[in-house]
């Protein structure tokens, strides 16, 4: 069995024992669970005590239980120890290490975003390094999450080893506190205009975003726009406040309805708002979820705000962290969240499942209205009142993304070219064509669900079904599937390039310079503040 280091994970029976009685079942679901409990607990023990080899009691604990909940939804979540802390971390918005967005792999560790100012910056780090050493700890022998290892009291320094560009390097690294703001960057568009960037719902989300809001409008701005792109939500309470600067007091903006009764509440505007006539445009996009969407839907229904964008991610559930035993917790799903408008946005159906194993995804939607009157719907995220064509996402774009071909590309763009200013920065025609071909030379791979359909067919084949004629015609669809495939890079130039732009840019002057070069370049940022500028069109959209 395999080691497992700096892990410690005890769930007794009798926790989960306390939970169910602390729910509310009835007395047929408790006897049931109770049984159920009994014969794991039964199995649990033999298993340890019979096996031929030494077990791992908590790592197989940890196995059964992530087990257990991957068949509900993807955030119901064991938290062990660590965990816990990582999620206290994230909602205080504050935490001491080095100050750099990392991400683990099986060996190493990439600096993906090094916070400009913050530790990891001050000792050189920069984004595509790798981590293969912490200290005298090989990443590599390390089973834990190692980006732990980064993590430390203030002023403690750390040693690491990483690569650059096939080069060995050696950092010391000294821990300081690191904030994470909710409002990274806020900024006049124009001389009436002002733009606020909130990108979590952690702990200061409301009171940056007021203090932005109250700051802009002290230097004329007389009109908003609100980007929550990419905000993938965080504290429901946050968001009932950010929508309360715009929403006068005692308005219904969050409804939750739950099988257990103290989890259903209407949440409403509880303070003073700064501002219920400013024109307001909120930009959201597929990565814009949860507390984003109470925000921009609520805002939707109670038409104070026009949405601009593409349709928003669909998470309409809402989690709660139960303590557990030992300093564990159970982040667990209690119910679903409504729209003042009565509309649940949850676009994913996790208790039904396709052949593959994928939640099924909601093409059925129920129609409501806004205030107004508007329609509006339901099941399928927030659907913007202005749709920006290159704000959508794409599968191929997203593969792109999710196998580095972006990141790598921009690691090599950065050291191969000098940029002294963000206003001088454009990525030509030449420049793309250049990606299409690292794009080439990469071991990038992209299988569409059709490619997987057909060749699940070819392989499962039955003879009867499927002769010689019909499986050319599947071989022959499958090379044109790739074709298009390589025609996608043309087909998905725009969005492809936004991708790109920001990924370098960021390489160069940091997130600030990315907000900045956004102000004047950004699709979505341009189109919201032309409709703000239009009072006549922007009225009749909410009508």
């Amino acid at each position: 069995m395999k080691k497992v280091l700096g892990k410690k994970i005890i769930v007794p029976v009798f926790a989960l024992a306390v939970l169910i009685i602390g729910s509310g079942f009835a007395k047929s679901d408790f006897f049931e669970i109770a049984k159920q409990i009994e014969i794991f607990t039964t199995l649990f023990k033999e298993l340890n005590m019979n096996y031929v080899d030494e077990t791992n009691p908590a790592e197989l604990m940890d196995t059964a239980i992530k087990n257990m909940l991957d068949d509900l939804d993807p955030y119901t979540k064991f938290l062990n120890e660590q965990d816990v802390e990582s999620y206290r971390i994230n909602n205080a918005g504050e935490y001491s290490g080095i100050g750099a967005l990392v991400r683990s792999y099986e060996d190493r560790l990439l600096i993906v975003e090094p916070y400009k100012g913050y530790p990891a910056d001050k000792a050189g780090l920069k984004a595509g390094d790798e981590i293969l050493k912490i200290g005298t700890i090989d990443i590599a022998d390390f089973e834990d999450n190692a980006s732990e290892l980064l993590k430390g009291a203030n002023d403690t320094s750390i040693d690491v080893t990483y690569t650059r560009r096939g080069e060995t390097k050696k950092a010391t690294i000294t821990r300081g506190a690191v904030e994470v703001d909710a409002v990274p960057f806020y900024k006049m568009i124009d001389e009436n205009t002002g733009y606020i960037v909130l990108s979590k719902f952690n702990a200061k989300a409301s009171s940056q975003t007021k203090e932005a809001l109250i700051d802009l409008k002290d230097k004329g701005a007389k009109k908003i726009v609100l980007d929550l792109r990419d905000n993938p939500g965080g504290l429901l309470s946050e968001a009932i406040n950010v929508t309360n600067l715009f929403i006068d007091k005692g308005e219904l903006i969050v409804t939750t309805k739950s099988k257990v009764k103290k989890f259903n509440s209407e949440y409403r505007t509880r303070n003073k708002p700064v501002d219920t006539e400013i024109p307001l445009v909120v930009l959201i996009n597929g990565g814009s979820a949860s507390a984003s969407e109470i925000v921009s839907g609520g805002l939707q229904d109670l038409d104070r705000a026009v949405v601009m964008g593409a349709r928003s991610f669909g998470k309409g559930l809402v989690q709660r962290p139960l303590k557990l035993t030992y300093g564990t917790q159970l982040k667990v799903t209690i119910s679903r969240y409504y729209t003042p408008s009565g509309r649940c946005i949850q676009s994913l159906d996790y208790w039904n499942r396709d052949e593959f194993g994928n939640a099924v995804k909601n093409t059925v939607y129920n129609d409501f209205t806004t205030r107004n009157g508007r329609k509006v719907q339901d099941g399928g995220g927030v659907l913007p009142d202005v749709e920006i064509t290159t704000a959508k996402a794409n599968e191929f774009t997203t593969a792109l993304l999710n196998d580095n071909i972006i990141f790598d590309y921009a690691t090599d763009y950065y050291y191969n070219n000098k940029l002294q200013d963000v206003d001088n920065f454009t990525f030509s025609d030449s420049d793309y064509q250049n990606f299409k071909s690292f794009v080439s030379k990469s071991n990038f791979s992209f299988e569409t669900k059709t490619e997987k359909a057909l060749k699940a067919a070819m392989t499962d084949r039955e003879e009867v079904v499927l002769n010689d004629a019909i499986e050319n015609d599947f071989k022959t669809l499958l090379l044109d599937i790739e074709k298009s495939k390589q025609a996608a890079l043309t087909t998905y130039q725009r969005q492809i390039q936004n991708k790109l732009e920001d990924e370098i840019i960021k390489r160069y002057f940091y997130r600030e310079g990315l907000y900045l070069y956004y102000l004047h370049h950004d699709e979505a940022i341009l189109a919201a503040t032309e409709l703000l500028g239009n009072n006549q069109k922007y009225n009749s959209i909410l009508q």
